[in-house]
């Protein structure tokens, strides 16, 4: 048997986690923040770059704090990019991601639609970091999405959901853990591996027809585990794990997304692989 520390410790950071979620926060919306000049609806794909590209921020994210470094990295590579808040729970303007997900699937729907029809573009192409790289399967695969959408890149997406290093093994255990999930923050219910919405998504098969799919790794993920179970299987997949680009990238679930400059010029290359360079450690810089 477990000691009694090590069962009770991880279990009370999965329950503050939806503790959170429904606490009142004092702090205002993060979006509110300038957006170093993406979301900018007059902005119009160029011939380079004729797309323009949707990012969709992870769990606890938003438009903003999600894409603070990513963003402006891609816009000042002649990129036309957009960001949306989605998952919303009534009273709580901070932390997203957190309503059920084929809800936040319809958001990312009508925002897509905004998209496409401020830039004149028949396509977008969608960058998301955690769970923002796994709901935008559900949009391609049930709302008509892979219609309007040249390609998905993930970067730390939780494709088949995720065990929390074995940490949701344990809410068995505990009466009435798996409900206050589900009542409390279903987008996180719905992340746990085996879930009705995951099984529902990856039957039969992880990807749709016509949508190039791309999902960047690191093997230092604490949050989407076991860390291969992001990779996805099909005829159009380019799975990549960050250290077989950059042996001595350090990069965990978080900053992968947020920071890691290689893990980006990853993604620039899936969205233009016509004119693709090598990623390696000194991409850092580029």
């Amino acid at each position: 048997m477990l000691p009694f520390k090590r069962v009770l410790r991880p279990l009370a950071a999965l329950l503050l986690a939806a503790a959170l979620a429904t606490a009142p926060a004092a702090t205002a919306h993060a979006a509110t923040a300038p957006s170093s000049g993406w979301n900018n609806y007059g902005c119009k794909p160029s011939a380079a770059h004729p797309r323009p590209v949707v990012l969709v921020h992870g769990t606890f994210g938003n438009s903003v704090d999600n894409w603070l470094s990513l963003a402006p990295y891609l816009k000042d590579r002649g990129y036309c990019v957009f960001s949306l808040d989605y998952g919303q729970l009534p009273g709580v303007p901070l932390f997203y991601g957190l309503g059920p997900i084929d809800k936040s699937a319809e958001q990312l729907s009508a925002f897509v639609d905004k998209v496409l029809a401020a830039t004149g573009a028949a396509k977008a192409d969608l960058v998301g970091h955690s769970q923002g790289g796994m709901m935008p399967r559900y949009y391609l695969k049930f709302l008509g999405g892979a219609a309007k959408v040249n390609a998905l890149v993930g970067i730390a997406p939780d494709s088949h959901g995720t065990t929390l290093s074995g940490l949701t093994n344990l809410l068995p255990y505990f009466p009435g853990a798996s409900d206050l999930l589900k009542a409390a923050t279903p987008g996180l219910a719905d992340q746990i591996a085996g879930s009705a919405f995951l099984t529902k998504l990856n039957e039969g098969g992880d990807t749709v027809p016509g949508v190039h799919y791309t999902v960047i790794a690191t093997k230092y993920d604490e949050v989407v585990t076991p860390w291969r179970s992001q990779y996805l299987t099909g005829p159009d997949v380019r799975n990549v794990l960050l250290q077989d680009l950059c042996a001595v990238d350090l990069s965990e679930h978080v900053t992968i997304g947020t920071i890691d400059r290689i893990a980006f010029h990853e993604v620039a290359n899936a969205l233009d692989p016509a004119h693709a360079g090598a990623t390696t450690c000194a991409s850092v810089f580029s």
